[in-house]
């Protein structure tokens, strides 16, 4: 169903991804926009290695929650800064996830994830529940399932 990676030389580990994907703060969700149109939207996000899933929050309204809601296949893209080598050349790892992305809806669930979503961001445990407490049921928390994941490894040269 997914294309193997062409440049598979260039593959990083599952392991290597799960790093990425936990350290990494800012991605790229992807999805089926308005008239067809691909709509991609730089998002903050939480890798939960334990339940294999990715979370982020939205508005309870706006393009991106209207896109997941009428198709859920997503496309979620994350990359490093980094790392300058001797020449003037990077060595960037990339990672691409591929699944589908619905609003969550057990409240006590979405807390437990909220909760590690903020102390991801934010700097002591009380600012996060403070965040909580007033934004709870501002914000959708939605869950993307994996279906299928690739890392990349290039040298920019």
């Amino acid at each position: 169903m997914f294309r193997p990676m062409r440049r598979a030389k260039q593959e990083i580990s599952r392991e290597e991804c799960v790093q990425i994907l936990t350290d990494e703060k800012r991605a790229v969700l992807s999805v089926n926009g308005d008239d067809g149109y691909p709509y991609g939207v730089p998002v903050d996000f939480l890798y939960d290695p334990e339940t294999d899933r990715i979370y982020f929050h939205c508005a309870k309204s706006g393009h991106k929650l209207d896109a997941m809601l009428a198709n859920d296949k997503v496309c979620f893209t994350v990359y490093e800064q980094g790392i300058q080598k001797e020449d003037w050349s990077y060595h960037v790892r990339s990672v691409i996830v591929f699944g589908r992305a619905k609003v969550m809806t057990d409240e006590a669930l979405m807390r437990e994830k909220i909760r590690l979503f903020g102390m991801k961001y934010y700097p002591t445990a009380e600012e996060v529940d403070e965040e909580i407490r007033k934004d709870f049921t501002r914000v959708n928390f939605i869950e993307i399932s994996i279906e299928h994941m690739t890392g990349k490894l290039v040298h920019e040269k």
